[in-house]
């Protein structure tokens, strides 16, 4: 009896020895044959520079579908997930034994499928693969197939990846899937930090999506949540107040639209890399929300057909903090479809002080020279001011700061309108002109093409000490500084430029001396600009009709510098300071200026004519090797009385009456020499000093004249 009990009992051993080595065995096949990890479609996502999200974009069949992280939501919600959906998730191989017994009990004892027995990564499994067929035939054979297919992806991936496929295939109802999007589309916001109603809300929807969604059966998921919430309570996870508020909250009963902000900008960053699931912009996404809605409010206070513009950047790399294209972009009255940051439009006066720029730089002004604003023939072009008025003798520092035309066309024709030109094109930002046009004096007072987020990087330019910054849309692009920076004027030229603009008259009901600023109109009152800067960060904004039709009335003063001030009030508390004085600054009262920059001293429409001196050598634009031994000779011809020699922009030296004057050069690089007379008229060359390398320095030097 003994031996036939012991044979029994081996036999039986022995039997499921074979059946556990066949299914490890099995286990050990399947685990071998997996395929590598999915990689599902997902909604490409715009970004802002801390990587929070601007933008998603729908895929091609409608559906959003957001990548979502394991250790991206909140901690609690995947907690109550786990213990609601798969207790046993961290401890199983993909298939819990447990719970198919368990199902496989229901069934026998009602006579149908109570719960399915699923793990989460069974789910993964099937949302991966979706079933196909409705009989019971058909499920018990999807069933099978998830098991293996669970098991295969806990042989390639680790339980926080599986979790994270699971929050990013989850169905939430309607187009939308996985946490993230439902957290958007219900809540208005990402899951890092849900309350627990927000929680127990997302554990509930993928049993049922479509008839417990909020925006169509808010009573069912109500009750579906209460049911979550009622299962949990005793897990620790909350208390019974906390779960009794929570039930209390009311279900969102609507659903919100996805995040678009900087919607131009989004879609130019997806068009430029169309195979890019994810794109970084250098936009900050809180000062990008309150431009946008302060674009919303003021839009409506100027009149029908009648937008507006913004773009914010960042005076030290040029970076495009905000990008605001329009008030909105679904508007189609105000055309909410263009991007009007990138139109090109008349700026009207809003070059001006970059003409002022090149005269301090050239040394041919300073803000304290004294010019004359009277009325001024240039050939067949006669500027007149805006008001129809004249000041008379005013400072150059007064004539910027009242926008004042005849002193700008003077300043323009002494440095040149095609040098302007030049000057802003090697800076990154080309003026457009018409095929076959070269620039004129009228350039300087907006007879020419600019486009709004091309003023921006200009003004910013100023605001960095004269050094521009090609724009930068992007901050997953690689880009050296070196070869961004490029000369715009020099930094005393810069700084004389940013304290005069300091001081322009604020519009009514504004604070002035906060920002540098200054605006423009265009002819016709058709574009109605203003451009401000701190320390930090310039600011554009453009008043306008898109379809360029004129808007009686509008000028720049009173329809964007306004909206610039309340930008600059809405992202700071207190503008930033600008940089100290270059040390070759002159921040002095005319009466102590050297004499010839006491008074522009030429009539308007005769600058740059008649006996007035001429630099003969060398010639513009030479390379000249530098010889410590022996100084370079600047030959002078002509001029009145005594001449002064500035070395970018900076006096050198004493005036004397000479025709030659030797300079000895401090290092390499471009300077700009420009003499002087004692009638203020001029003569200006730029050269390119060379010497050995490891003997480089500052472009200056002293002169003494023979």
């Amino acid at each position: 009896m003994r031996r036939t009990l012991a044979r029994s009992g081996g036999i039986a051993l022995l039997g499921a020895m074979l059946v556990a080595g066949g299914g490890y065995a099995w286990l050990v096949g399947v685990r071998a044959a997996a395929p590598p990890p999915p990689e599902p479609a997902l909604s490409v996502e715009v970004l802002d520079r801390e990587g929070r999200l601007l933008r998603p974009f729908a895929l091609a069949d409608g559906r959003w579908r957001l990548k979502a992280q394991a250790g991206e939501v909140d901690r609690r919600f995947l907690d109550m997930l786990v213990a609601y959906e798969d207790k046993r998730f961290w401890q199983h191989g993909g298939v819990d034994p447990v719970a198919l017994l368990r199902a496989a009990g229901q069934m026998a004892l009602h006579g149908r499928i109570v719960s399915g027995g699923s793990t989460l990564t069974m789910q993964v499994a099937r949302l991966l693969e979706p079933r196909e067929g409705r009989g019971l035939a058909a499920k018990l054979g999807a069933k099978l197939r998830e098991m293996r297919r669970a098991i295969q992806l806990e042989a390639r991936l680790t339980k926080r990846e599986i979790l994270g496929l699971y929050l990013t295939l989850a169905p939430y109802g309607g187009n939308i899937e996985g946490a993230r999007a439902a957290s958007l589309a219900y809540f208005g916001k990402e899951p890092r930090r849900l309350t627990l109603a927000e929680a127990a809300l997302l554990v509930a929807l993928p049993q049922a999506p479509e008839s417990r969604r909020p925006d169509r059966h808010p009573e069912r998921a109500g009750r579906a949540r209460e049911a979550v919430l009622a299962r949990l309570g005793a897990t620790g996870l909350f208390n019974a107040p906390e779960a009794e508020f929570a039930a209390r909250v009311p279900v969102p009963a609507r659903r919100l639209a996805m995040p678009m902000l900087a919607a131009h900008a989004a879609e130019a960053a997806r068009r430029e890399r169309p195979s890019v699931p994810v794109h970084r912009l250098a936009i900050e996404a809180s000062a990008q929300m309150r431009l946008e809605e302060l674009a919303a409010e003021r839009v409506r206070e100027l009149g029908a057909g009648v937008s507006l513009a913004m773009v914010m950047v960042d005076n030290a790399t040029g970076d495009v903090l905000a990008r605001v294209s329009g008030a909105d972009p679904l508007d189609a009255s105000r055309a909410g479809a263009v991007d009007l940051t990138r139109a090109v439009r008349s700026p009207g006066s809003t070059l001006k002080p970059f003409i002022y720029g090149l005269a301090f730089e050239d040394g041919i002004a300073h803000p304290e020279t004294l010019i004359e604003d009277r009325p001024a023939r240039f050939g067949a072009y006669r500027p007149r001011n805006f008001d129809r008025d004249y000041q008379g003798t005013v400072s150059v520092k007064q004539a910027l700061q009242l926008s004042l035309n005849v002193p700008a066309v003077v300043l323009l024709q002494a440095v040149g309108p095609q040098r302007l030109a030049s000057r802003l094109g090697q800076a990154g930002f080309a003026l457009k002109l018409p095929p076959g046009e070269i620039p004129g004096l009228a350039v300087g007072l907006g007879g020419v093409g600019i486009s709004l987020d091309a003023l921006a990087g200009l003004y910013a330019g100023i605001a960095n000490g004269g050094e521009a910054h090609r724009l930068r849309e992007r901050v997953d692009s690689a880009v050296t500084d070196g070869e961004e920076a490029r000369r715009l004027m020099s930094p005393v030229a810069a700084w004389y430029l940013a304290q005069a603009l300091v001081g322009t008259p604020a519009p009514r009901n504004e604070r002035a001396g906060r920002i540098a600023f200054k605006t423009g109109t265009s002819f016709g009152y058709r574009d109605a600009w203003a451009v401000g800067f701190d320390g930090r960060r310039t600011i554009a904004v453009w008043v306008g009709r898109p379809d360029g039709q004129p808007v009686p009335g509008m000028i720049g003063r009173e329809a964007a510098a306004p909206i610039l001030f309340e930008a600059f009030a809405r992202l700071v508390t207190r503008p930033a300071p600008f940089g100290p004085a270059p040390r070759e600054a002159l921040n002095t009262r005319n009466i102590d200026l050297p004499p010839p920059l006491r008074r522009f001293g030429r009539m308007a429409g005769q600058v740059g004519m008649g006996d007035g001196p001429r630099i003969a050598f060398p010639p513009d634009g030479a390379s000249v090797e530098r010889d410590a031994d022996a100084p370079l000779a600047l030959k002078v011809s002509g001029g009145t009385g005594r001449l002064t020699v500035f070395v970018d922009g900076v006096p050198s030296g004493t005036p004397a009456r000479a025709a030659t004057f030797f300079w000895q050069p401090a290092g390499t690089g471009f300077v700009r020499l420009t003499v002087m007379d004692a009638a203020g008229a001029s003569d200006s060359i730029t050269l390119r000093i060379r010497e050995p390398a490891g003997l480089a320095g500052t472009p200056a030097g002293q002169l003494s004249g023979r």
